[in-house]
This record gives C-alpha cells, structure tokens and sequence, in this order.
C-alpha cells in the first residue's frame, strides 16, 4: 500500500493535452527512437535454456519475489496498453511490446520452477495481488488526466521496477534467475529514459525522481542502453557511447 501512497503524491496534473492526430512527425520519430532498442530480442539469449524443468528447491523470498515480478511486469503492460489506447503515443506501445517479453520470461521462471502462475486466467488490468489490483487501478486513473501525467505515471512503474529488481536480485542465488532479472532491470532502465524523454518532448517538463535517489537517477539518464545508444540529462538521444517500497 506504501506505493500506492506514493504514486498518488507522484502524478501531478498539468494543464497539457495532446491529440494522436496532431502529433508532429518528427516528435513521432524521436518516440519510436527512444524505445527502439528496448525490445523483445535483449531477452532472446535466455529464453530457450529455461524451459527446462528445474529440481532445485527456492526459498520462499525466491519464490515469492517469482510471483511478484510476473504481475508487476504485467502491470506496466497492461497500463501501457490503456494509456497508448487513451493517448496515442506510440512510446506506451512500444514499451508494452517489451513489458509483454518481460512478464514472459518471469512465466518462463515460474514454469521451469514448478510455481502457478499468478496471471493464469487475468484479464488486461486484473491481478492476483490486491495491492498491485490498487495499484494498477489508481496509475490509470491518474494517467487519465493529462498526457504528461500519463508519461509520468510510466516512468514511476519504471523507477518501482527498478528499485524492485535490484532487490530480487539480491535475493536470489539461482545464477537463471539473477539473468532474469538484470535483463528486465536493463529494460527497465531503457524504459525509463523513454517517458522522461518523450515526457520533455511533449511537455517541455523535466522529470523529477520519486523513487530514486537524485544520484541514481542521473546515473540512468547519462547510461547507455541495451542498443548502444546513450542518452543525455532530458534523455534525449544522443551520441553512441542503477529500499523499494516492500512487497512482502
């Protein structure tokens, strides 16, 4: 419930609205741009070997932090697709595109560890875990008010992801698992640059961190991403050249 709190202090309305159809084509390009290298073929590599079965017994944390990525993946997924539904821009279809390998993998996790699935049967916005079912219900409704606060609420399921995954990864001592997840952690980091990117394209606002620390934050935006391509202090694309809320 800390993050729900949290997201509600986040998204601040402002008075921007944009309509799909008076997108400019060169805003349109820089979008795809962004997120172009964020998908689905950085997590290709590991796919394979783990569809198979595993005998190695998780511990509960382990387990337990299986079943909470699968939907805080889905999460992001699925409030993507509503909002690129809502607004247009292709950043939140691009993203979602990706966020659907990433919930896949965790699936993939889940399967190879013998671990039901907590998605099994949701339907777009519905989830096992109440506080992400809150969660969820609360990003669109605050993505809803406006187009930045929509780019906002994006990059806030960015900066939990993150926060998240550097945790799970601390948690885990299965070397499959851990690969899991600092690829989506890479995703996650790529994601990021693209709302707060698009977010200063768009509105001309630049993004303050609610998670992160201000010094993780820019360490992010000055990072290079899983294409090679690196992005400045508003992540804009340049030249070529990381305590989450807790969800126990």
């Amino acid at each position: 419930m800390k993050k729900i709190i949290l997201i509600t202090m986040l998204l601040i309305s402002i008075p921007f609205s944009v309509a799909c159809s008076n997108l400019p084509a060169a805003a349109a390009a820089h979008e795809q741009a962004i997120v172009s290298t964020t998908a689905p073929q950085t997590l290709r590599a590991y796919n394979t070997p783990l569809t198979s079965i595993s005998t190695v017994k998780l511990s509960n944390q382990e387990i337990n932090d299986l079943l909470y990525m699968r939907e805080e993946e889905k999460l992001a997924h699925d409030v993507y697709v509503f909002l690129y539904d809502l607004w247009g821009l292709p950043v939140f279809n691009n993203i979602a595109a990706s966020e659907t390998t990433h919930t896949t993998s965790v699936q993939t996790l889940l399967a190879r560890y013998g671990i039901a699935d907590p998605a099994d049967g949701q339907a777009q916005g519905q989830f096992t875990n109440t506080d992400l079912q809150a969660l969820y219900d609360e990003l669109i409704t605050q993505g809803s008010l406006s187009l930045g606060d929509a780019l906002k609420a994006g990059a806030a399921i960015e900066e939990i992801d993150i926060l998240d995954l550097q945790k799970t990864i601390a948690n885990t001592t299965q070397t499959d698992i851990a690969s899991v997840y600092e690829n989506l952690l890479a995703g996650s980091n790529n994601h990021l640059r693209g709302f707060t990117g698009s977010l200063q394209q768009q509105t001309g606002e630049t993004y303050q961190p609610q998670f992160l620390s201000a010094d993780e934050y820019q360490a992010i935006l000055s990072g290079t991403n899983a294409g090679g391509m690196r992005f400045g202090a508003q992540g804009q694309a340049g030249g070529r050249g990381q305590g989450r809320p807790n969800h126990n």
